[in-house]
């Protein structure tokens, strides 16, 4: 029998106790999780999905193509054949690629990732959507948040001069904005573009509610990309983004984006939806005739204030926000509050629109709310 050397003859006493604390990087301890409350129960109209179900004969259909699917294979790694359907339905200009992601989350990290290089800074406009600055601290990027104007349009100016001190690696620009609902000056966007030393990222997650779209400009900018996800036009359980842009830069990407990333279902039925697009585009002009309807209806509640929508939600403004929020949750209405994330969405609340029922429900759940707060 080998002899036991002295040095591990005898176990300390004095281990160090591991803790979080002592290995995590303190940026990361500092940071609160991604917070999603339970809904069951409520009219869920907090996390911007589609409230419509698909029609009985497309359900059929899916249920076939499903029950077909080889699950015990890995999928397709390049998903070939849902890109050459995402690029045909988008209509690319020539020379673009798409890159997929597990929802868009999946994408900007992915980004983050490849541009975090010593001191790079990911610089947003503030308040915009919450994992850009989440993500830029995962992967040691520096954050740099612009506030927008006071009535959540850009500032350009300031804007511009962050970017000339910052020299930022990468700009994300929502296009519609979350959680304020609006569409940016294009103008002011491209200004933007043409001033970024590096990548601009537009995102537009909520393209189909909105009049405008950067696609159509992408072989005009070297640094221009544009995200998008499928997850408000009705497939949010699918969990599918994509990133488009010049084959040279995504080709890149692609080198960080995780083997099977996108798996045989989300393939198979993402790709039955698009071949139905229309109806998901028929849903999603339903939606805004009723984000039309809402918003008139907010507007005869006294003390509220609402903002211009190109979402599929609307922002609005009203005293005590938090307690109309805790009691439109007793009446069993899921909303968002805003209140206190950041200063300039002080007694901000935010609604997804939701179809007609919904809508009429939270409408008497909050004049009901608003009128006992009164009364109390």
């Amino acid at each position: 029998m080998c002899p036991v050397p002295e040095r591990y003859s005898i176990m300390s006493t004095a281990r160090t106790l591991v803790t979080p604390k002592s290995l995590i990087r303190p940026e990361v301890l500092a940071l609160s999780a991604y917070h999603v409350p339970p809904s069951s129960g409520f009219i869920k109209l907090d996390a911007m999905e589609n409230p419509y179900g698909l029609p009985a004969e497309l359900r059929a259909e899916l249920s076939q193509a499903m029950s077909e699917a080889a699950i015990n294979r890995y999928p397709d790694a390049s998903a070939f054949l849902l890109k050459e359907d995402i690029r045909r339905l988008t209509g690319l200009p020539d020379g673009m690629d798409v890159l997929l992601g597990n929802g868009s989350d999946e994408i900007i990290q992915i980004l983050a990732m490849a541009l975090a290089q010593q001191n790079a800074v990911l610089l947003s406009v503030e308040p915009s959507f919450v994992m850009y600055k989440m993500i830029a601290t995962f992967c040691g990027m520096r954050y740099v948040g612009v506030p927008l104007a006071e009535d959540f349009s850009l500032d350009l100016k300031a804007t511009l001069v962050a970017i000339e001190r910052e020299q930022p690696a990468l700009v994300f620009l929502a296009y519609p904005n979350n959680p304020t609902g609006n569409l940016f000056d294009a103008e002011a966007v491209k200004q933007i573009i043409q001033a970024s030393p590096g990548l601009v990222i537009v995102d537009e997650a909520y393209y189909a509610f909105a009049s405008d779209s950067f696609i159509p400009l992408l072989s005009q900018f070297n640094n221009l990309l544009v995200m998008r996800t499928y997850s408000k036009l009705g497939m949010a359980g699918l969990r599918l983004g994509f990133l488009a842009g010049p084959t040279e830069w995504l080709s890149q990407f692609e080198k960080l984006r995780l083997p099977y990333n996108v798996g045989v279902l989300p393939q198979l039925v993402v790709r039955k939806l698009l071949q139905h697009h229309d109806v998901l585009l028929s849903q999603a002009a339903e939606i805004k005739l009723e984000r039309t309807r809402l918003l008139g209806n907010l507007a005869h509640i006294e003390g509220i204030k609402t903002y211009p929508s190109e979402a599929n939600f609307i922002l609005l403004r009203v005293k005590r926000a938090t307690d109309i929020f805790e009691g439109l949750k007793q009446r069993h209405i899921l909303i968002k509050n805003l209140s206190g994330g950041h200063p300039a969405l002080n007694d901000c609340l935010r609604v997804t629109v939701g179809a007609a029922q919904e809508n009429d429900s939270f409408i008497a759940a909050l004049k009901d709310t608003i009128n006992q707060l009164a009364q109390g």
